[in-house]
């Protein structure tokens, strides 16, 4: 009797097995290794995108790229001082920067530097005169 009932739960087991095996997401998976075929992977290529481009009955304009806004800063100079220093900081207080007087300030848009210039009195308010455009090939030497 204990015979029988080993053999109906092996049955019931091997029945269940086949079916959570038919069920198996990763069936096939493991069947995938060195001799499956492989995929061909290429270099994309993309049209250039003008300025009004037409495209069947579309119009492809990338004016909507004018109303981004974006943050413009102009950096005067830096200095890096300790919390102390900083408390005993009063009106008055002169704080030393990095920058030489008469150096080009940093223009900088979305915090990365595009270019320098001269810093210029216009209608009674600042301003700056660009000088240099910061080339790609800088802006690539600066993040390394």
């Amino acid at each position: 009797m204990e015979q029988n009932e080993l053999k109906e739960k092996e049955s019931v087991q091997s029945s269940e097995d086949e079916e959570v095996a038919s069920d198996d997401p990763w069936k096939g998976v493991l069947d995938s290794g060195p001799s499956a075929a492989r995929t061909e992977v290429g270099v994309a290529a993309f049209d250039e995108v003008s300025k009004a481009e037409r495209k069947g009955n579309e119009t492809l304009d990338i004016d909507f790229i004018l109303d981004i806004p974006l943050d413009l800063s102009v950096e005067l100079g830096r200095n890096r001082i300790l919390i102390g220093e900083l408390l005993q900081l009063g009106q008055g207080s002169v704080l030393e920067l990095s920058k030489i007087a008469g150096e080009p300030m940093d223009v900088y848009v979305n915090h990365r530097l595009i270019a320098r210039g001269d810093v210029v009195v216009v209608n009674e308010k600042f301003g700056i005169r660009l000088t240099d455009i910061v080339s790609p090939a800088e802006r690539i030497n600066k993040l390394a």
